[in-house]
């Protein structure tokens, strides 16, 4: 029997990599960079087991590069520095593969960049997180980010198949399409199950793969949806007001294992971007869920979560803020930088009209050029803020 059939049916080669063919086809740009020898740091993220570790030894056996792999949660800065000095003089710069490499400190990350810039190793991170929230802005712009997919059901039976080539066993159909799809995507998965089976009957049935798994794997996603899919579907039906399917995409995330945090993070943003002042108490209760999300966890921040997206759902909406800064962007981007009125600055303070001295508003151009940029959408709340820039306006117009 052999052991560990997850590391002895590891690829060796990118041809035998399983999945992930926007990156291992022959006419990936990720394979030709391979294939000319000018990979650089990159940062592999997606769900487990679906070949990030794998490719990078792939790569370090590609590019005959001394390999080392390091795991986040227990690294120490002076292991990557030995590394470094051992290789300062050395014509082969090593290939430093960090496994979780989101849980680096933002420390441990800053002394990567240095070594990064001079290129004084290749620096590959694997993170199961998106590198967008975990990482520092320093680590993604030296590195080429790389989105890893949950393997599909048929790359898992090639797997299988493989496999079968190698051991003697038997399974019957239904179990192998349990033993497939409740591993989620995770070969490694797969594979494990597999081999404890096997060290259990070589004649495996659906029972006993259920007795050793007893539910499928959860990791939020399959073959056709990914985490950022679920985010998405969730966002959009809470700005739909439909309470019931946001509740439903935001349970699949939680029984995904995504972070209270990071679901939170998204209802803050939807709270300014689709809700805006129609009803201001929404950013209020939202960063209130943030911040109580990040003290309580899991599984009572579920509570928090459900009781902000009800409230979000049912508020009215406007996208206003959001398209007024949007708009003042633009702008900004595409014509000159407009002179400010001397009296708005500190040399010419004493012909600035002082708004509180003329009941609250006074006439006085604030730009050199008329420019409109925010549209009310006279929803919820910014019928009331429409109504008091009227009064304040027209108040002031009849004192003087």
């Amino acid at each position: 029997m052999i052991e560990n059939l997850a590391l002895f049916f590891r690829p060796k080669s990118i041809e035998e990599m399983c999945g992930q063919k926007h990156l291992c086809a022959k006419d990936a740009p990720f394979r030709k960079l391979l294939e000319k020898q000018s990979i650089s740091h990159s940062i592999f993220f997606g769900p487990a087991g679906v070949g990030k570790t794998t490719l990078a030894r792939i790569i370090s056996a590609h590019l005959k590069l001394p390999f080392y792999e390091m795991d986040a949660t227990n690294i120490r800065v002076e292991e990557i520095r030995n590394i470094l000095k051992n290789h300062k003089n050395s014509l082969l710069k090593p290939l430093i593969f960090i496994d979780e490499v989101h849980r680096l400190s933002k420390t441990q990350q800053e002394v990567l960049l240095v070594p990064m810039e001079r290129r004084e190793a290749i620096i590959i991170g694997a993170s199961t997180e998106n590198p967008y929230f975990s990482l520092t802005s320093g680590i993604r712009s030296r590195s080429m980010l790389f989105e890893f997919f949950p393997l599909k059901d048929e790359d898992l039976e090639e797997v299988l198949q493989k496999v079968g080539q190698e051991l003697d066993f038997s399974i019957e159909e239904d179990a192998k399409r349990y033993l497939i799809s409740s591993s989620s995507g995770d070969v490694r998965s797969m594979l494990n199950l597999l081999e404890f089976a096997v060290k259990s009957d070589t004649s495996i049935d659906i029972k006993t793969l259920k007795a050793l798994r007893p539910t499928v794997l959860k990791d939020g996603v399959n073959s056709n949806e990914t985490h950022f899919d679920l985010v998405s579907a969730m966002i959009k039906s809470v700005r739909g007001s439909d309470i019931d399917a946001g509740l439903y995409y935001l349970a699949r995330l939680i029984d995904g294992g995504e972070s209270a945090d990071f679901i939170a993070r998204r209802l803050v943003i939807l709270s300014s971007e689709d809700i805006g002042n129609a009803n201001p108490n929404a950013l209020n209760i939202a960063n209130s869920c943030l911040q109580s999300v990040s003290k309580i966890g899991f599984p009572e921040a579920r509570i928090i979560l459900s009781q902000t997206l009800i409230y979000l759902a049912s508020s009215p909406k406007s996208n206003s803020a959001y398209k007024a800064i949007n708009s003042a962007q633009k702008y900004v981007e595409q014509n000159r930088a407009l002179k400010i009125p001397k009296y708005l600055t500190k040399l010419g303070a004493k012909d600035y009209k002082y708004p509180h001295s003329s009941g609250g508003w006074v006439e006085q151009r604030y730009l050199e050029t008329d420019l409109r940029f925010y549209e009310s959408s006279h929803v919820g709340f910014e019928k009331t803020l429409d109504e008091w820039l009227e009064k304040i306006k027209s108040k002031s117009s009849k004192k003087e």
